[in-house]
């Protein structure tokens, strides 16, 4: 395969995933400011530095508003990370390797992109959000669908994988430090009736409530995290992204686990492994905000590690 082809399938793959995350981004802070009124300024300026995205909002909006965030993270096509952006990237990349895509997934992703753009100019969206980003989501699943059963779980078909398996392990962590770090309100309020109910609306965010409910029944933080973070089984469990984005890299190189022949393999065959015997009481009080940070790290180098070996012209 060209590597200018497996490249687009890859990023087509991560940005269509973004663009769902960042959806998700948007219900957890809907639901864990739900009642708050005033308050929950700060709830929102927190998810604009958990996107990264703080200089590019500060630059077009004087202050933080619900409204405001919702639409630079949305239809902002200032903002590279709004999620009519991400369709346009992945709109393109999908153009540029058209040949190795199935009719159906290109005509779900031209649906996708078209929705978001439609809804910009639809007050609705923005005021009143949750059924927008519910639609949202559900074309995430659906796009995830159509790729897995009308592709061919062949070269592209991994390189796609590899690209939404990192993307999403990227975001599910972030979906955990909104809440952990950044949006938590008071120390005092920790196991109090409110901090474990907004446990459970984010674990309905990253659609984990009810499979969480069925392996551990009470809320509790470190069980959250735990699940999140280290589930073997939950595909969108950190652990399982990583371990599948693996098995993909594997697949496209020809490799087997424990060995590698170039440093993607190596750095990501590290960092499942490092999961693998991870505990979470450690993580806990080490600090899980700064896990995340040193997590989010390790994808970083991966991605570039991957670039290097697969998509950089060699000159």
């Amino acid at each position: 395969m060209l590597s200018r082809v497996a490249d687009s399938i890859f990023w087509m793959r991560r940005y269509t995933e973004r663009a769902e995350n960042i959806a998700r981004f948007i219900d957890v802070t809907l639901n864990l400011t739900l009642g708050l009124g005033g308050k929950a300024e700060h709830q929102w300026e927190a998810l604009i530095y958990t996107t990264g995205d703080q200089e590019g909002f500060f630059e077009s909006y004087p202050k933080v508003s619900q409204e405001d965030v919702i639409r630079f993270l949305t239809f902002d096509e200032s903002n590279p990370n709004s999620i009519l952006s991400c369709l346009q990237y992945a709109r393109e990349n999908a153009r540029q390797s058209r040949e190795m895509l199935s009719s159906p997934m290109w005509e779900e992703l031209n649906k996708f992109y078209l929705f978001v753009r439609e809804s910009r100019n639809d007050t609705q969206a923005v005021e009143s959000p949750f059924e927008f980003f519910a639609k949202v989501r559900q074309f995430g699943h659906l796009i995830e669908g159509v790729v897995s059963g009308t592709m061919s779980h062949g070269e592209a078909w991994n390189f796609g994988r590899l690209g939404a398996m990192l993307e999403r392990a990227d975001k599910t962590s972030r979906i955990l430090d909104v809440k952990y770090f950044l949006v938590l309100p008071s120390v005092d309020d920790i196991g109090m009736s409110v901090d474990i109910s907004q446990w459970g609306m984010l674990l309905k965010s990253a659609s984990a409530l009810e499979m969480y409910r069925r392996k551990f029944g009470r809320l509790s933080p470190n069980l959250v995290a735990a699940f999140l973070l280290l589930d073997r089984d939950f595909p969108r469990a950190v652990r399982f992204c990583i371990s599948l984005a693996e098995k993909s890299l594997l697949q496209i190189t020809g490799g087997t686990q424990g060995n590698y022949s170039n440093r993607a393999e190596q750095l990501l065959g590290r960092l499942r492994s490092e999961l693998e015997f991870l505990d979470i009481e450690e993580v806990m009080d080490d600090g899980l905000h700064e896990f995340i940070d040193h997590f989010q790290s390790k994808l970083n180098d991966i991605g570039e590690a991957i670039f290097d070996t697969f998509f950089q012209v060699q000159s």
